[in-house]
């Protein structure tokens, strides 16, 4: 399925959610939807910009588990931050957890067990004195304004390798 088509059965997926949340919370507003997270999150409820941020790689590679599990998780947050008193609740609290039993009918895991090696791409490589160790670009940047790394077997400054 192309990226579009995907990102849009995702979104008709989270108004199935939030039609589904209404039932409870009949005037819980209805959040915006962002493909821009990365990294090894699947999914954020992103409350300050008001809405659900969504991994569109994991997206590509767990499509079923994620219109299933993540979707669901990330709209129970969506729904528990707007309850009355939501902003002091924690996050993966008894009320999210009624939410994904009660409402959603899933069990309240709090993590996800999707491979992340393509959704976590490290592609700066760094040398020790024993090994190879990948950098995300944040860490590079880091690297790159003055910070130093030490490898933590051998004790070596790490050195970037840039690619050949």
């Amino acid at each position: 399925m192309p990226p579009v088509d995907l990102h849009q059965a995702a979104l008709v997926r989270v108004e199935q959610a939030w039609r589904r949340c209404l039932e409870v919370s009949p005037g819980l507003p209805q959040p915006t939807v962002w493909f821009d997270l990365r990294g090894a999150s699947a999914g954020q409820a992103h409350l300050g910009r008001g809405g659900i941020r969504l991994n569109p790689v994991l997206l590509s590679e767990n499509r079923m588990a994620f219109f299933d599990e993540v979707i669901p998780h990330e709209m129970a947050h969506w729904l528990v931050f707007h309850l009355a008193h939501g902003t002091r609740l924690k996050p993966h609290g008894r009320e999210w957890k009624t939410v994904m039993r009660d409402l959603f009918g899933l069990a309240p895991s709090v993590t996800h067990r999707f491979d992340i090696r393509q959704a976590q791409a490290a592609p700066y490589r760094y040398q020790c004195g024993c090994r190879t160790h990948h950098f995300t670009r944040r860490r590079h940047t880091l690297v790159v304004n003055g910070r130093r790394y030490r490898c933590r077997y051998c004790a070596k400054t790490l050195v970037y390798r840039s690619e050949e």
